[in-house]
């Protein structure tokens, strides 16, 4: 039976139950549950409907659970960084320090809506931060980085659960190593910048990572823990991310770019990361 997953800061009781109403649905239970509602569907609804309940109701997530995923069997999370499990773009902020955000913002963006190849985005963002010091990545991660809401309670959830988690970046080693141990992430992958003398060179020293090489992690990981695509929930914002997500068993858009949202099987874009606990099983 379809299950529709109700969240976010505009939810309440009586809109539950008004949705479960124009719905023809009934709750699984009239306590909250998952940080949100879910209604069972004797069919599922139209993209038409889902569009009209999102347009009618403010500050809400509305969304079918896919008929073939199944919560019991996810043994992976994979998440992207920047703007998803963290607040802000490591590098448009590096760039903030040395007069360069503008110029580099402007390129971040137009590569995560997929208008540039990001490799080509990249490196040419990288140029521009040569000779920055290696202080100022340290400055960004100490004043600038945050987990985002719902984050720290999401892998704390993912840890007690026995989900593996891992972090796939298109951004830069020297933030997801640090957010790896401070949160006992499993598995990294990002890219690499060439450090001399205390100083960013302005090149990658490492393969990059680009969307081909997320969905290439995210498989080579179901490989390693012998687990299928299937069990994967993999989230992300931008375009970069697209080929990692297609591979996951459940794909999940998090405030993400229109071509994301478009894609992906579940839109957050109103709860915390905390609202990926509404796909999974209770505790």
């Amino acid at each position: 039976m379809p299950i529709l997953v109700l969240q976010g800061p505009g939810l309440t009781l009586d809109i539950a139950h008004q949705i479960a109403q124009q719905t023809n649905s009934h709750f699984d239970s009239k306590e909250p549950q998952f940080y949100g509602y879910r209604l069972h569907n004797e069919q599922p609804l139209s993209s038409k409907t889902l569009a009209i309940l999102s347009s009618t109701y403010k500050d809400i997530d509305i969304n079918f659970l896919p008929q073939d995923y199944d919560p019991d069997q996810v043994q992976l999370f994979v998440t992207d960084m920047d703007s998803t499990l963290i607040n802000i773009e490591c590098i448009d902020e590096i760039a903030a320090y040395i007069n360069q955000k503008a110029r580099v913002s402007a390129i971040t963006a137009a590569a995560m809506r997929g208008e540039t190849s990001f490799e080509s985005s990249l490196i040419q963002r990288v140029k521009l931060l040569a000779n920055t010091p290696v202080s100022i990545l340290t400055e960004v991660y100490d004043k600038r980085l945050l987990i985002n809401p719902g984050g720290k309670d999401l892998l704390a959830a993912l840890k007690q659960r026995g989900i593996k988690i891992a972090l796939v970046s298109g951004g830069f080693t020297y933030f997801t190593e640090r957010l790896q141990l401070k949160y006992s992430i499993d598995y990294t992958l990002a890219n690499q910048l060439e450090i001399k003398d205390g100083h960013l060179t302005g090149n990658i020293i490492s393969k990059i990572v680009d969307a081909t090489a997320k969905a290439k992690f995210l498989l080579r990981l179901c490989q390693n823990l012998n687990i299928k695509p299937s069990q994967v929930i993999a989230i992300g914002d931008g375009a970069n991310d697209l080929e990692m997500l297609a591979a996951a068993g459940l794909s999940i858009a998090y405030r993400a770019k229109p071509r994301v949202r478009s894609q992906a099987q579940i839109t957050l874009d109103y709860s915390g990361l905390e609202g990926v606990l509404a796909f999974l099983p209770a505790s």
